[in-house]
């Protein structure tokens, strides 16, 4: 008898927040008449995407209320609100879900109070029945389960009501695809574009400076050669010199670009070449990424990039004096965690994305940008007092 009372009660909360649910809908009617009248007359038709949007949260909390009842998720399928005032205007009236949505908020307002008023007095009639039924005469109760029985068809209801199609689930799953992609597509963009300024700024600053300081050397010896082959051989040495650090730039700027450490050692060796060349005591792990084929080059450079910027970042704000590299090889993915023991506060939400509470870096931005071009995803994990992990995955085809 017991199990059943506390069984009525939660159906009864249920049924409740349905009949309440149900009110608000009634009250939300007069917001939809004002959004159809200001749109039709075009002044307001700046309303229109917001109230689909008020809907849509109304019909995602019923979702949730008949999932924690049923222990079974209620997908939901719309097509994103973006873009100029009249492309939110055509998505929210063209979208199937829009209309999925009034019809269950008409439905429910009938049905929600209907249910929540009957088990009122159900309860009444349970307690004196089944109190008398089960305590007198040892029987299973009959009445207080009827009022589960309603919380149940308030859920089958609802979920019928809002279960979105198919063929509109899978639409809806390819519009927001697309926009994630577009997205993505300019976060890359913007990588490269930084990237290339960044070449271009060390090539003009450092290589082309030593190359044409280089030039003017032997020009000088030539012209001194005759008179003072002393002075020539002076200059000539000085060129000598100029040309091995123009090389040394040159590598520098080739390592930027793809570094040859990845070619020559692999991903762990070259993981592991970062590990001690960071000022901190790193340890790194391997799971299954020297095995079998290599991942595609694009692949390891980006990995490669991730470590080398996040170690570079904890050394340099985190104020630990040790972290962790893992690398792990999944069927189709490559993972990659970099886990320091700092004072943690990484600033994920910042445009400047600084790790370790710094406020000026743009490590994390940087990561997340070379990872979406790969249609990766970035996860960090940073509280105050630390540590800080960042988790990493990137799609791979080995």
């Amino acid at each position: 008898m017991g199990e059943t009372v506390r069984r009525a009660g939660r159906a009864t909360v249920q049924l409740l927040t349905a009949a309440g649910l149900a009110l608000v809908s009634y009250l939300f009617l007069g917001v939809l008449l004002f959004t159809a009248v200001a749109t039709v007359i075009w002044v307001g038709a700046g309303v229109l995407p917001e109230t689909v949007l008020m809907l849509r949260r109304m019909a995602g909390f019923k979702r949730r209320r008949v999932a924690a009842w049923t222990g079974e998720a209620v997908p939901e399928a719309y097509l994103p609100l973006t873009g100029a005032l009249s492309e939110r205007v055509r998505t929210a009236t063209g979208d199937p879900g829009t209309y999925r949505d009034l019809r269950w908020l008409a439905v429910h307002f009938g049905y929600g109070v209907l249910l929540a008023y009957s088990s009122l007095p159900l309860w009444v009639i349970g307690l004196l029945v089944d109190g008398v039924w089960c305590g007198l005469l040892g029987r299973r109760a009959v009445v207080l389960p009827l009022i589960t029985r309603l919380a149940d068809l308030d859920a089958t209801w609802s979920r019928a009501l809002l279960l979105p199609s198919p063929e509109h689930r899978h639409t809806a799953q390819l519009a927001e695809r697309v926009e994630e992609l577009t997205v993505t597509r300019a976060g890359a963009v913007a990588a490269h574009g930084a990237e290339l300024r960044r070449i271009e700024r060390d090539l003009h600053d450092g290589t082309q400076a030593r190359l044409v300081a280089l030039s003017m050397r032997v020009g000088l010896a030539r012209r001194a050669y005759d008179k003072d082959p002393e002075a020539a051989r002076k200059l000539l040495d000085d060129a000598q010199d100029q040309v091995e650090e123009a090389l040394t730039e040159l590598r520098h700027v080739v390592r930027g670009i793809h570094p040859p450490i990845l070619t020559d050692r692999g991903l762990v060796g070259a993981v592991r070449a970062l590990a001690a060349s960071s000022g901190l005591d790193v340890a790194v792990r391997a799971d299954g990424v020297e095995e079998g084929p290599r991942a595609p080059a694009a692949v390891e450079a980006a990995a490669y990039f991730v470590v080398a910027e996040a170690l570079t970042n904890a050394a340099k704000h985190s104020g630990a004096d040790r972290a962790a590299v893992e690398l792990v090889r999944r069927a189709g993915l490559l993972t990659v965690s970099v886990r320091d023991e700092g004072r943690g506060g990484a600033e994920t939400a910042s445009p400047a994305g600084a790790f370790g509470g710094a406020s000026g870096g743009s490590g994390l931005l940087g990561i997340r940008r070379r990872v979406a071009a790969l249609d990766g995803t970035v996860q960090v994990t940073s509280p105050v007092g630390g540590p800080t992990v960042i988790g990493v995955e990137l799609p791979c085809a080995w």
